[in-house]
């Protein structure tokens, strides 16, 4: 059985049925494509025709029974909120008497349905409503629209704040987009500002990208693409270039034919900024602005590959910084960059623009020449001109900390050619010649010869040869004895020699650089320490040696090692040795760095007893303040101003200055490389009580010296 509301046949439905209309308005309202109710003057529906009965469904058995005034209808406003009487468009046609015309409002039900209302009053005769004819449209799909709509526009909104994203977008059949305030914005310009909205876009592309930009916008449209993404340049209101991403999609009809194109503009700067730092810390030497060495191996490979096809020489130099460790470690890390960039600063304004410039760590730099002529001959004059403007323009005074200084540069020179080899290769062979031009006396250029690379080999295998023989103990120390001004034996400097399986005994000169190059002074100089420190034991069971002093050169490698107090003491423990006849002499070198932690360890060996010397002093970076601060015992003369007395007034004034200093300190003097009588003469007649030298006495192997002048 049907209820009321369904529909019965083909048309729609009266309440009660004798209420019918008249012939043939029914089966016209039927084809209405609207819902049609009509209401009564109680605002009762009596009536619906066939698509309101499937429009409103049970809503119309509220409709029928309820008066619009009894706020039970089930309609809701365009807001969502419950529809209130006065409100209800059937109430509102009965009270004005006049059209109400396309209200919106909600259908309650499982799922809410959005209707466009119109209510039209129908007066009697007497100019009373008769009824109210309402048409119901459903615009619920137009509603989810303008909801979405709404949503998209809010999420767009929530996306773009804050960012540096400029909406646009293009009607093509217009002549000119639509640019967002924030597009303006982006290139200085206030949305409205005189001649913003009227500027053509294409006028503020910068010349230089446009041409590929039209091109790009021309393929895009001719293609079946629906997305895009360039980048180009706009020009800012102040003239500064503003790198953008244009990127969004393109409408097309059914065709396929672009209708659209809508997108947004990001303002790249900053990641360009930060993409170009990015590169800088990449390739570039932070200190000095240099190309570092990552550069320089990619610069190579093409460089290397040019004079190959051109068949044109090339020079690689390699410059280091003579004594710079020495000046880094006396005057500061801070004085040594400074220095740094100052080179680098000569170099970029001596060469010339075609040569290419790198700084590959520390003090060493490195100059490439192309395009040097085709004979190695030419090359070779060329790299010598070039070489001899950099030593000059290195080797002027810098001005450093308020005092001036200055350096020198050792170069080596690897040449390349048609023929060159690899970039690791090439950098080895120039950093031996660099090494040969130090051997030199520094301060000069030196090109690679084949022979270099055989003695850098010598050099491995001497090395090698070393550590092991450190692991064998093949050394012996040799005795230098130290006499006061009476004639009398005070103590003697122990020397090392190397019993070299195959090159013989070696002097300390011929290794201990090494040694000290490749850390293997640490445990030389511990075997040393602990053979000295026997030998004191011994002495002292000796009625003539007891009272000897014994000095042993420790190096800065040693004295920077964190144990090694501990490492001292336990030697002069486990020897029995008296900690008061051992003395250790050092080098300017090792109160370069860690200040206050070589001085704590010197205090720390002091209070046992054991006694400290300053070799070759006012030969390197001396300072007066080492004097006060390290608890030295005595200062050594080196032997290069002892040598030029007593005819050198300038080497005379220099020791003269050392004695009167030491006596003001209160510190014992010994002097060094004594080979003359005249000499010895001189130093005591300006004070000197301690001397050293072959006048009185050559470096004994330990026995000589003991059967020499323990029965003396």
């Amino acid at each position: 059985m049907r209820t009321h509301h369904e529909p019965t046949g083909p048309g729609g439905k009266f309440f009660p049925p004798e209420a019918a209309a008249p012939p043939g308005v029914d089966a016209l309202l039927d084809i209405v494509p609207a819902g049609v109710v009509v209401h009564g003057p109680d605002s009762r529906a009596f009536y619906a025709n066939r698509y309101a009965l499937t429009l409103l469904g049970p809503a119309l058995d509220i409709m029928r029974t309820a008066p619009a005034a009894s706020g039970a209808w089930p309609l809701l406003r365009a807001d969502g909120g419950a529809l209130p009487a006065h409100e209800n468009p059937v109430q509102r046609a009965l009270d004005s008497r006049s059209a109400v015309v396309d209200v919106v409002i909600g259908l309650r039900g499982a799922a809410t349905r959005w209707l466009i209302c119109s209510a039209h009053p129908a007066l009697g005769a007497g100019g009373e409503v008769a009824e109210v004819v309402v048409c119901f449209t459903d615009c619920s799909e137009l509603k989810r629209m303008e909801q979405s709509l709404r949503d998209s526009k809010e999420r767009l909104r929530l996306m773009l704040q804050g960012s540096t994203d400029a909406p646009w977008d293009w009607n093509l059949a217009e002549p000119q987009p639509y640019l967002s305030p924030r597009w303006w914005e982006m290139l200085g310009y206030a949305k409205g500002e005189p001649g913003a909205d009227d500027a053509s876009w294409p006028g503020l592309v910068h010349p230089e990208d446009l041409a590929h930009l039209n091109d790009y916008v021309a393929r895009l449209l001719a293609s079946s693409e629906s997305a895009y993404r360039i980048e180009f340049r706009l020009r800012h209101r102040d003239g500064r270039d503003v790198p953008v991403l244009a990127r969004g999609l393109v409408q097309r009809d059914a065709a396929g034919k672009a209708q659209r194109i809508s997108g947004t503009n990001t303002d790249l700067t900053a990641a360009k900024h930060a993409e170009q730092r990015i590169y800088e810390l990449a390739y570039f030497d932070v200190l000095t602005g240099l190309p570092n060495r990552r550069l320089l191996h990619e610069q190579m490979a093409k460089i290397l590959t040019r004079s190959a096809r051109s068949r044109q020489y090339g020079a690689l130099l390699f410059i280091d910084l003579d004594n710079f460790k020495l000046l880094n470690d006396t005057l500061g890390h801070d004085v040594g960059d400074e220095l740094l960039r100052m080179v680098a600063g000569r170099l970029r304004d001596t060469v010339r623009e075609s040569d290419h410039l790198a700084r590959l760590g520390g003090d060493e730099f490195v100059v490439v020449l192309e395009n040097l002529g085709e004979t190695q001959e030419t090359a070779v004059h060329e790299t010598q001109a070039i070489g001899a403007k950099l030593l000059a323009a290195l080797g002027q005074p810098y001005r450093l900390s308020a005092r001036e200084h200055r350096s020198t540069p050792s170069i080596g020179v690897a040449l390349f050619g048609a023929d060159a080899t690899g970039v690791d290769l090439l950098l080895r062979q120039a950093d031996l010649a660099m090494y040969r031009a130090k051997g030199d006396g520094r301060n000069t250029v030196r090109f690679f010869a084949p022979g270099m690379q055989a003695a850098a080999d010598r050099q491995i295998d001497l090395q090698n040869d070393l550590r092991d023989s450190i692991h064998h103990e093949h050394f012996e120390l040799h005795c230098q004895p130290q006499f006061g001004a009476d004639g009398r034996l005070l103590g003697a400097e122990v020397l090392v020699r190397w019993r070299h399986d195959v090159r013989g005994l070696l002097a300390p000169g011929e290794f201990i650089s090494l040694a000290e190059a490749s850390g293997l002074i640490v445990p030389l100089g511990a075997l040393v320490l602990s053979e000295a420190c026997r030998i004191l034991a011994r002495w002292a069971l000796h009625p003539r040696l007891k009272g000897l002093t014994l000095a042993v050169n420790v190096s800065a490698h040693q004295l920077r090692e964190p144990d090694f107090v501990e490492r001292v003491l336990d030697t002069l423990l486990r020897s029995g040795a008296d900690p008061r006849r051992l003395c250790l002499e050092l080098t300017e070198s090792v109160f370069a760095e860690n200040v206050d932690a070589v001085s704590a360890r010197m205090n720390a060996l002091r209070a046992h007893g054991v006694r400290f010397s300053l070799d070759d002093f006012g030969t390197g970076y001396s300072s007066l303040s080492y004097l006060k601060r390290f608890p030295l015992n005595e200062l050594k003369i080196d032997r290069s101003f002892v040598a030029d007395l007593p005819g050198d007034t300038h080497a005379g004034a220099i020791v003269d200055a050392v004695l009167a200093l030491a006596h003001t300190l209160d510190l014992q003097v010994v002097a060094e490389g004594v080979e003359t009588r005249a000499q010895r003469d001189y130093l005591v007649a300006h004070g000197c009580r301690v001397f050293q030298g072959y006048l009185l006495g050559e470096p004994l192997p330990v026995a000589g010296f003991e059967a020499g002048f323990g029965t003396a």
